[in-house]
C-alpha cells in the first residue's frame, strides 16, 4: 500500500493503516521536516465549525485584494483552474451551504480531538497534548458582537462557550498584558506542538516497518482498467494494491496524471516562532488581525493569513509584518525582535471550494483514495482522516458519513 505525501494527513493515515495490519510505503517530495505540517498553529479546533467559504467572505477578499497585508488575499491570475475554483468557492459561500456544513465540520472535529487523546494516551508516541480552550480576543464592539453569535451558535451545536469581560480574560491570562475589550471563549479546543508531534510519529512509524521515501517526485502511474497499478517516481517504479493521496496542494497536480480533478488552491501561511518568556498560556485569535498565537513546548508562535497565490513559498514580507504589529497592538509591551521576524516560514494549505475536505475513493480507480483539502483544519483533522481512510480501505463501516466528503462531489 502507497501513501502519497508525509504531512499530518499522510503520517496518521499509514498510523492508522499499520494497525490494521497493512504493509505501508510513504512517498513524499520533501525530506519530511518542512511544509504546513510543521508551521501550523497546532489547534484542535471543534470551535472552528465555519468553512472558509462562508457568507461575506468574497466582499471581504474583494476589499483586502488591495492591502498587502490583509489576512485574506486572492491573488488574480490567468488559470482556469483558478476561474473554477474560485466560481465554486463563490457559489459555495452562502448560508445554506454554511448551515449544512455547521454539524459535519463540528463532529468530525470533536471525533479527531478524541483520536489526539486515544494517541497521547497510548503513551506509544509522546507529545505535547493541551486542552486550555481558545480565546478569541477583540478589541472592537463589532468584532466582539459578531464572534460571539458565532459563540451562541456554537453553544446550539452542544459547545461550551462563555462571552469574557476584560477582566474575566485578564485573570485566565495574568502576564500576557492583552489589550483588548473582552473574548469568546470556547472550552473545547485542545493544542500541541507540531513539529514534536511529527517528529515523534515519523519514528513510531519507522521502527515498525512503515517505509519512507524522501526527495521523491510523482512523475507518473501505471494503471489497468479502473485500477492503479504502480507508482513511478523521480527515482523508482513501485506496485501497490492500494493508493492514498494525501500530498496537500500538491493534490491536484498529482491527480491530474490520472485524469482525476481535485479543485483545491494553495493558501499560504506564515508563521513567527518566539523563543523567550512572553507570559502567553492559552491559545489566542487576534480575531481582527486573524492571528493565531500558540504556547508551544519551549515557545510562542504566532501564526496567520490566508494567501490563495499558487504553489510557492516566497516570503510576503509585508504579510509577515503584519502578523508581527497584531501580536505587539493586542499584547500590551511586548515588542517582535526582527530576528523572530527575519526567520519567519511559510507553509502551503490545501483549500477546497467548499470548505470541506476530500476524503473518500474516488469514481474512477478502485483503489485510489483522496485525503486532502482541509485547508485551515488539516492539523486539526489529521487523525480522524488517518482513521476515516483505514476504514475505506479495510473496507470497514466508517466511523463518520463521509459522504459530505466525496471527491467527485459537484459544485
Amino acid at each position: 500500500m502507497i501513501v502519497i505525501g508525509g504531512g499530518i494527513i499522510g503520517l496518521c493515515s499509514a498510523y492508522y493503516l499499520h494497525k490494521e495490519g497493512h504493509q505501508v510505503t510513504v512517498f513524499d517530495q520533501s525530506d519530511l521536516h518542512s511544509g504546513a505540517s510543521f508551521v501550523n498553529a497546532g489547534y484542535i479546533t471543534p470551535s472552528h465549525f465555519i468553512p472558509l467559504a462562508a457568507p461575506g467572505i468574497i466582499t471581504k477578499g474583494i476589499k483586502w485584494m488591495f492591502n498587502s497585508s490583509s489576512p485574506f488575499y486572492v491573488k488574480p491570475r490567468l488559470d482556469i483552474e483558478f476561474f473554477k475554483w474560485v466560481w465554486s468557492f463563490k457559489k459555495s459561500a452562502n448560508r445554506f451551504q454554511v448551515e449544512k456544513s455547521i454539524p459535519i465540520l463540528k463532529n468530525i472535529n470533536l471525533l479527531s480531538r478524541d483520536l489526539f487523546e486515544e494517541i497521547k494516551a497510548a503513551n506509544e508516541i509522546k507529545f505535547e497534548y493541551q486542552r486550555k480552550g481558545l480565546l478569541m480576543c477583540y478589541r472592537t464592539e463589532i468584532a466582539g458582537e459578531e464572534e460571539w453569535n458565532i459563540g451562541k451558535r456554537a453553544i446550539q451545536e452542544g459547545l461550551g462557550v462563555k462571552n469574557l469581560t476584560q477582566q474575566e480574560v485578564k485573570k485566565m491570562e495574568p502576564d500576557a498584558n492583552l489589550n483588548i475589550k473582552g473574548a469568546v471563549y470556547y472550552d473545547c479546543d485542545a493544542h500541541t506542538t507540531p513539529g514534536e508531534f511529527m517528529i515523534a510519529m515519523l519514528s513510531y512509524l519507522k521502527e515498525r516497518g512503515v517505509q519512507f521515501y524522501r526527495n521523491e517526485k510523482v512523475l507518473d502511474f501505471s494503471t489497468s482498467k479502473s485500477k492503479i497499478v504502480g507508482l513511478i517516481t523521480s527515482e523508482r517504479t513501485l506496485d501497490a494494491d492500494e493508493f492514498v493521496l494525501a500530498a496537500g496542494s500538491w493534490s491536484t497536480l498529482i491527480s491530474k496524471k490520472l485524469g482525476v480533478k481535485i479543485p483545491i488552491q494553495a493558501g499560504k501561511g506564515y508563521r513567527i516562532n518566539v523563543e523567550r518568556p512572553t507570559g502567553i498560556t492559552i491559545p489566542t485569535i487576534l480575531i481582527e488581525a486573524k492571528v493565531a498565537v500558540t504556547p508551544m513546548h519551549g515557545f510562542t508562535r504566532f501564526s496567520g493569513t490566508m494567501e490563495i497565490g499558487g504553489i510557492n513559498h516566497n516570503i510576503d514580507a509585508q504579510r509577515v509584518k503584519a502578523i508581527a504589529n497584531a501580536a505587539e497592538k493586542y499584547y500590551e509591551g511586548f515588542k517582535m525582535e526582527q530576528g523572530e521576524i527575519e526567520n519567519a516560514a511559510c507553509g502551503l494549505r490545501p483549500c477546497s471550494p467548499d470548505g470541506l475536505p476530500f476524503i473518500g475513493k474516488t469514481n474512477q480507480y478502485k483503489n485510489l483514495t483522496v485525503a486532502t483539502g482541509h485547508a485551515m483544519m488539516g492539523w486539526s483533522l489529521g487523525p480522524v482522516t488517518g482513521k476515516l481512510v483505514s476504514e475505506i480501505i479495510s473496507d470497514k463501516k466508517t466511523s463518520l458519513n463521509i459522504i459530505p466528503f466525496h471527491p467527485n462531489r459537484t459544485f
